[in-house]
């Protein structure tokens, strides 16, 4: 018997050391609010009949190199060269642009391009339409989303261009959903 008055003032030893522990509480509610905006992605993929992307595959800033371009000789696997005797040859290659939605009911997306500089030498192309550093260039009107597309990407280069010019711009590609 006395084996359990020990015991059981022991217990209440700790509970009364429990009551004096205990810290003050206090309590508070957050709302969290959000509001969903539906979006676009654009990213450049490479395209398997074309030249790979030097850099950027997957992301919205991708690198193409053509690497040396000449009317005549090797050139790389990839690019369709076209030669106009005595004035110019145009090299091309597809690169495939993606573009994703998320949260919208637009059925497809128009698709823009322009230079980011001017060039008074050489034309540039995507998908067959000419592309200056002016207005942007309507490409697709009605793109399909979740499909890589494959748009052309030419240079033509003057007959009278030096050996050793180096060409280098950027294309700023707009998707805007429709």
């Amino acid at each position: 018997m006395k084996k359990h008055f020990v015991t059981f003032s022991i217990v209440l030893m700790f509970l009364g050391f429990a009551a004096v522990a205990q810290a003050d509480t206090a309590t508070g509610t957050l709302t969290v609010t959000a509001t969903v905006n539906s979006s676009i992605n654009l990213v450049f993929n490479s395209d398997v009949a074309g030249v790979a992307l030097a850099s950027g595959a997957g992301t919205n800033a991708a690198t193409l190199a053509f690497g040396n371009i000449s009317a005549y000789g090797a050139i790389l696997a990839g690019i369709t060269r076209t030669v106009v005797p005595g004035t110019s040859f145009t090299v091309s290659t597809p690169v495939d642009v993606l573009v994703t939605k998320a949260n919208s009911a637009s059925a497809n997306y128009t698709l823009k391009a322009a230079l980011g500089a001017a060039d008074a030498t050489n034309t540039w192309q995507v998908a067959g339409n000419t592309i200056t550093n002016g207005p942007a260039v309507t490409i697709t009107a009605t793109g399909s989303y979740g499909v890589n597309t494959a748009e052309a990407i030419a240079i033509t280069v003057p007959n009278a261009t030096a050996n050793g010019t180096a060409i280098s711009n950027t294309i700023n590609f707009t998707a805007t959903s429709n």
